[in-house]
């Protein structure tokens, strides 16, 4: 899913929620963030989300062309290695 807005914010994420997560569960493996210029904690709280579901599918996540504020919220808050640019997330065994 290439994600079309251009910013992740607490006015936006609840819908970019349900769309990455019907992404997920129609098989989308990547999220492309490329488009996405500014992020808020509600950006960080989308990407654990996906995350979440992806496990639950049984599926590994691909995160794409993430912001840096996004990499560094991730980071103020402990969980960048959760969401390292690029690497699929591992799904639950």
């Amino acid at each position: 899913m290439k994600l079309t807005a251009d910013s992740i914010t607490n006015l936006n994420a609840a819908v970019l929620r349900e769309q990455g997560a019907a992404a997920i569960r129609s098989g989308d493996a990547r999220i492309d963030f490329s488009a996405v210029r500014r992020c808020d904690t509600a950006a960080v709280a989308c990407v654990l989300a996906w995350l979440r579901d992806a496990r639950a599918a049984g599926r590994p996540l691909e995160l794409v062309c993430l912001p840096d504020d996004l990499v560094s919220l991730a980071k103020l808050y402990g969980v960048d290695q959760l969401i390292a640019p690029g690497t699929p997330a591992a799904p639950a065994n």
